[in-house]
């Protein structure tokens, strides 16, 4: 499966992958400035680890954000802890080539992964939680349509030092709105 955007497209995570960029984009600390990763070293073992764990599993949808131009592989998106009893998942997104950064990758990729989150997995609403200090995914999940829900305080230990994640909330109704 290919999800086609305008500049990128979206094709499911794949063992392949774990022999070429995205390891390393773990071990990146530009990368991992606000995630949870680069505490400790990403290896290819790890990353083909995290595929076949994620490849057959109901509760994930994990894609390459791959640029048509050269189908460069520079980032992942994916659906985490998907519920279809509650039409739930989390969505969660890693730029890891930086010179993809401030391009609008990240929104097209959000609009596409939304887009199939709603309409083919038929799902009621998306979460999402960033750290205190990432505006540029705050940014990102309010042009995305998402609402600020709440903080959870003191919820993430990065760089020595407790920080709080905002989190941030999108239902089927106000996407449809959004797209309009």
């Amino acid at each position: 499966m290919k999800i086609q955007g305008e500049r990128l497209y979206l094709r499911p995570l794949e063992k392949r992958d774990a022999h070429g960029d995205y390891p390393s984009w773990l071990n990146n600390p530009e990368v991992c400035r606000y995630n949870s990763h680069g505490e400790h070293l990403y290896t290819t073992e790890m990353a083909q680890s995290y595929i076949a764990s994620v490849s057959d599993n109901p509760a994930y949808t994990v894609f390459a954000i791959c640029l048509k131009e050269n189908n460069q592989h520079i980032g992942n998106l994916s659906l985490q802890q998907i519920s279809l009893k509650n039409r739930s998942a989390e969505f969660a997104i890693l730029i890891g080539d930086p010179s993809a950064y401030g391009k609008g990758i990240g929104y097209e990729a959000g609009k596409l992964l939304l887009d199939y989150a709603f309409h083919t997995l038929k799902l009621h609403r998306i979460h999402c939680g960033t750290h205190t200090d990432n505006v540029g995914m705050q940014k990102l999940a309010l042009k995305l349509g998402f609402t600020q829900e709440g903080k959870r305080r003191d919820a993430i230990f990065k760089n020595g030092e407790f920080a709080d994640i905002v989190e941030y909330g999108l239902l089927y109704n106000d996407f449809l709105k959004g797209q309009k």
